[in-house]
């Protein structure tokens, strides 16, 4: 859908580049599958990697991301970091984002706080200079730490 003239290749090379081979392959008919109705027989990580795969097909020269790793899993948050690595390069990107990970790396940062710019810096600078993303960074790194853990035996006891 990025781009109806795209030959296979190009198609496996986004996929690829989007971290979507893994799951594909693992589909009945892999890359012959169907999605389903509104990609229902995906996750939401493999949704929003599809969609990134099919941006790198399109290849526009600015990508607009909003909230693009809010309700995934660490394990898909980590795969789509990496597929918009790819759909970035070379490309102007702005990123509308609550958790932090999504934008670290920017070159600038803008702090947005009750709809004015607070602050603005790369991920270090506004860690020195901006209490309030220093908090919100340590809340962020303090909620990824967090894990669900269960002792089998007290669980069966």
């Amino acid at each position: 859908m990025g781009n109806p003239k795209a030959t296979d290749a190009q198609v496996l090379e986004a996929a690829q580049k989007a971290q979507c081979d893994e799951f594909i392959e693992k589909l009945e008919k892999g890359y012959q599958s169907m999605a389903g109705e509104a990609g229902d027989k995906l996750s939401g990580g493999e949704r929003q990697r599809i969609t990134i795969a099919r941006a790198i097909l399109k290849n526009a020269p600015i990508i607009i991301l909003d909230e693009a790793t809010s309700f995934t899993d660490p394990e898909n948050e980590a795969k789509i970091q990496e597929a918009i690595f790819e759909l970035t390069k070379g490309k102007t990107l702005l990123v509308i984002a609550h958790r932090l990970s999504t934008i670290k790396n920017a070159d600038n940062i803008l702090l947005v706080n009750q709809g004015k710019i607070e602050q603005l810096g790369t991920h270090e600078e506004l860690l020195q200079k901006s209490a309030l993303y220093r908090d919100m960074w340590q809340a962020h790194i303090g909620a990824k730490k967090w894990s669900v853990k269960t002792n089998k035996k007290e669980v069966l006891a």
